[in-house]
């Protein structure tokens, strides 16, 4: 699912806000991190088009996605390290 929405963000050059990211599982964070990555070393080599999870994708560079999270929250979950600044 979040495959199709970053690919439709890579077209339309679109941004996102992911609210209250720390409050998804772990192993989802993990792969959406890993997706985030992905983008994020496309955009810094100013790629035009990238391999996205198996499928060549179109990039335009005002693409972006901005996370917050509810440090207050009980049940929040740490960060994975390949998420980590």
């Amino acid at each position: 699912m979040m495959e199709k929405l970053f690919t439709g963000l890579c077209y339309t050059g679109a941004w996102t806000c992911l609210d209250e990211f720390n409050r998804i599982d772990i192993e989802v964070l993990s792969v959406i991190a890993q997706q985030l990555r992905t983008i994020r070393q496309a955009k810094l080599e100013n790629k035009t088009e990238f391999d996205f999870e198996g499928n060549m994708v179109k990039l335009i560079d005002t693409m972006g996605v901005f996370i917050t999270m509810n440090p207050g929250y009980a049940g929040r979950v740490e960060l994975p390290d390949n998420l980590k600044v």
